[in-house]
């Protein structure tokens, strides 16, 4: 029985070996034969011409407006059952989308659904409404649908010749604030000594690790840029839908009791408020436009249309390519030190991406598309002495500002041969500041104490478990005045203005895109294409291509970026979603948003160009 057991327990072992290897060379068969039968699919889709006939477009933007879409891992996309397109919808797509269906005779009607859109600031939202307008003037049929109209839902819906509404919805307004948390008491009690540096008086990143309110100077400049922006909001929208002057701030502030006169019905308060036009069920809603632009050859309830996401792609194989090309960059997120992936402006990744640039020689012009409230005065300078130096190679730099484009923000912008805004772009936060945080404090309060020696005033000094002693508190904010003569020296150069001139102006203070032309901040206002079609007329191009330079994927990534795409209806639900990753995100997001802050802080000298209030609303 003994000498048995030793070789059944090799030929269950065995066994066990060859249905691993079994299995796992069954995996790779199917894994293979699923790309293979991707590919084919792929293929077909780009052979395959999705307008055989003339039809209505459906435009379904989700998500958010962005210029550049977040890196996500596609590994996770998969795993997660999500695609980029459901969670951001790229700007440029959707005015270029709107753009071609107005002259094209294929396309017979616009139907806006804004279901899934969240949003993405006023500025992004002007340059689709433009869009939304040029289409209008086409004279074809433009309808908005939705179960609910947001804020930012209903300025684009605004623009349509009819508004649908389902009769549990409502429009849903209530003006532009700006709120924020502050720390300090909290910080105290934590016994955190957050130490800070600063010039001018309008910096207002740094109040709430060291304010418990808004200050006044704070309260006066922010309450300058967000009356003005909603004053553009509310005008668009009045003059869109044909309402008297000052008609939304008198729905919105009277909302209680005209909501009284319909017994709490919303829906109709929209409708008598004329904000729409239609108040029907999502059947109702199907029928009417079935009747009006006909059905799908399979679906006889549904609407015949195309999705613009299909409509591009049919775009795309029909739009020449020019030798001669306007290059696009786009800088989008907060600005740190080294690389990183899209979302984050990392200096040497758009150094790269600049270098690259140059070594074209196609690009004849090159706009950078900057949307970041700034960060590291470190890093920002990088990113301008390599803007600059692209320029000295001759390739002439355009900078198009999107909402935000502010504080290091605009510190790369002066590095351009123009600078453009759109009217609701926030930028200027032209200052600087230090912060550095210290737990010595806290630490005493656990009996912990730090003691030691070094062989300077200065070593060791930079600790966060000890306080900051005299000498580096005076090396830090000579840095950040330092600092800041230079950033109004930039500023002054690019602008053909004297430091002093520019001060009155800076000092963290926020303009608007139309606030910042009068004061000389900026060139010209313009939307994206505006900013491409100027940068090719400097340059002389009649014809030319639109290419974006970014990062290039590594095979795997290319690989699971295909697969992410089209593997999503094949993966069972709820593998990664019983985490509710988005509902945590957004429960803890308060508690701590400081910390993810001071971990953003990564300047090496401890010195920064950034806005926080500069938040597109």
């Amino acid at each position: 029985m003994d000498k048995q057991q030793p070789g059944i327990i090799r030929r269950i072992f065995s066994g066990l070996w060859q249905g691993i290897t079994w299995a796992r060379i069954a995996a790779l068969n199917l894994l293979f034969i699923f790309i293979i039968v991707l590919m084919i699919s792929a293929v077909q889709t780009e052979q395959e011409s999705p307008l055989g006939e003339p039809m209505a477009l459906h435009l379904a933007p989700s998500g958010f407006l962005v210029d550049q879409r977040t890196y996500s891992d596609p590994i996770i996309q998969i795993l997660e059952r999500t695609s980029p397109d459901e969670v951001e919808t790229l700007t440029r797509e959707l005015v270029k989308a709107i753009e071609n269906a107005a002259t094209d005779s294929r396309i017979t009607a616009l139907i806006l659904d804004l279901e899934n859109f969240y949003g993405g600031g006023i500025s992004k939202l002007e340059e689709v409404g433009q869009a939304l307008a040029t289409f209008k003037e086409s004279g074809k049929p433009f309808i908005a649908v939705s179960g609910n109209y947001s804020q930012q839902q209903y300025y684009l819906a605004s623009y349509a010749d009819e508004i649908y509404l389902n009769p549990m919805g409502a429009v849903l307004l209530t003006g532009y604030a700006s709120y924020r948390q502050y720390y300090k008491s909290a910080l105290d009690k934590l016994a955190v000594n957050y130490h800070v540096f600063r010039v001018g008086n309008y910096k207002d990143f740094i109040e709430p690790y060291t304010r418990d309110s808004m200050s006044e100077a704070s309260r006066e400049h922010n309450g300058r840029w967000l009356n003005e922006l909603w004053s553009v909001y509310s005008k668009r929208v009045e003059q869109q839908r044909e309402l008297p002057v000052n008609a939304l701030n008198t729905y919105i502030n009277s909302l209680d009791t005209q909501l009284a006169l319909t017994s709490g019905d919303s829906a109709q308060l929209a409708l008598n408020a004329g904000l729409v036009d239609h108040v029907q069920t999502g059947t109702e809603i199907r029928s009417s436009l079935v009747k009006r632009f006909g059905a799908k050859i399979d679906e006889a309830n549904q609407v015949k249309s195309i999705s613009y996401r299909d409509y591009l792609q049919d775009l795309n194989h029909r739009t020449p390519i020019h030798a001669n090309k306007v290059g696009l960059i786009v800088a989008n997120g907060v600005i740190m030190d080294g690389e990183h992936a899209p979302g984050t402006i990392g200096s040497t990744s758009i150094a790269d991406l600049l270098a690259q640039a140059r070594e074209r020689d196609d690009i004849k012009a090159l706009v950078v598309r900057v949307d970041s409230g700034g960060g590291g005065a470190f890093a920002s300078d990088i990113i301008y002495q390599e803007l600059k130096y692209t320029r000295d190679a001759g390739i002439p730099i355009f900078i198009s500002m999107g909402s935000v484009a502010a504080s290091g923000g605009y510190w790369l912008a002066t590095a351009a041969d123009e600078i453009w805004a759109t009217p609701t772009t926030i930028t200027g936060s032209i200052g600087v500041f230090g912060a550095f945080p210290t737990v010595e404090k806290t630490l005493s309060k656990l009996g912990i104490s730090t003691d030691g020696l070094g062989t300077t005033e200065l070593a060791g000094s930079m600790r966060l478990d000890r306080d900051l002693p005299p000498i580096a508190n005076s090396v830090i904010q000579q840095g950040v005045e330092f600092t800041y003569r230079a950033f109004l020296q930039r500023v002054a150069e690019a602008r053909e203005q004297t430091p002093d001139a520019i001060h009155k102006v800076a000092q963290g203070q926020v303009w608007t895109g139309t606030q910042a032309k009068n004061l000389g901040l900026v060139d010209e206002l313009g939307s994206l294409d505006d900013v491409i079609a100027s940068a090719a007329k400097f340059v002389e191009l009649d014809q030319y291509s639109v290419e974006i330079i970014e990062r290039e994927l590594s095979p795997q990534e290319a690989l699971f970026k295909q697969l992410a795409g089209g593997t999503a209806a094949f993966m069972p639900s709820g593998l990664l979603e019983s985490f509710a990753p988005l509902a945590l995100r957004q429960t803890l997001a308060p508690l701590i948003k400081p910390f993810i802050q001071i971990s953003a802080m990564t300047d090496p000298k401890g010195i920064y160009v950034r806005c926080e209030n500069c938040l597109a609303p």
